[in-house]
């Protein structure tokens, strides 16, 4: 049986970091439980206090068919390399200099929302098309491909 699946970044602020992936991945943050208002709203009526406000944020595809993106707090930075990371795809269908050109454009706005650039991979055909290897705002890898 197929099943739904969701990611999971443990960061140091869920909110920021919401923010940023909504931003790079067309997403929205997820609208508060129904029959409130606002997540402020949601968080008084359920007793929690000002400082664990923060702990979780959670963003959606508007369309509903892509992932939610789960962020909750944890009290260690990150450690390494990730070992799974996410492929931005802002260049579908495109090769050589035209596909690069998309990455590039799609790297300039990233950075403009607090990405970092890392590295460029140039296209080696047959089998490598070219990226770029970004971070997020919390060092988190990934890659406009």
């Amino acid at each position: 049986m197929a099943r739904d699946v969701q990611f999971t970044f443990d960061c140091a602020d869920p909110a920021a970091l919401a923010a940023f992936w909504a931003e790079a991945l067309g997403y929205r943050l997820q609208a508060p439980p129904p029959g409130f208002d606002s997540w402020e709203q949601a968080l008084d009526a359920f007793g929690v206090p000002p400082e664990r406000r923060n702990d979780a944020a959670a963003v959606i595809d508007p369309d509903g068919s892509r992932p939610r993106l789960f962020f909750q707090r944890v009290p260690e930075g990150k450690q390494a390399k990730n070992r799974v990371h996410l492929d931005v795809r802002a260049a579908p269908g495109l090769d050589g200099q035209a596909r690069m050109a998309a990455l590039e454009a799609e790297a300039e706005r990233l950075v403009s929302h607090g990405a970092t650039r890392l590295q460029r991979h140039e296209p080696e055909p047959p089998l490598a098309a070219g990226h770029i290897v970004m971070a997020d705002p919390e060092g988190n890898e990934f890659c406009p491909d």
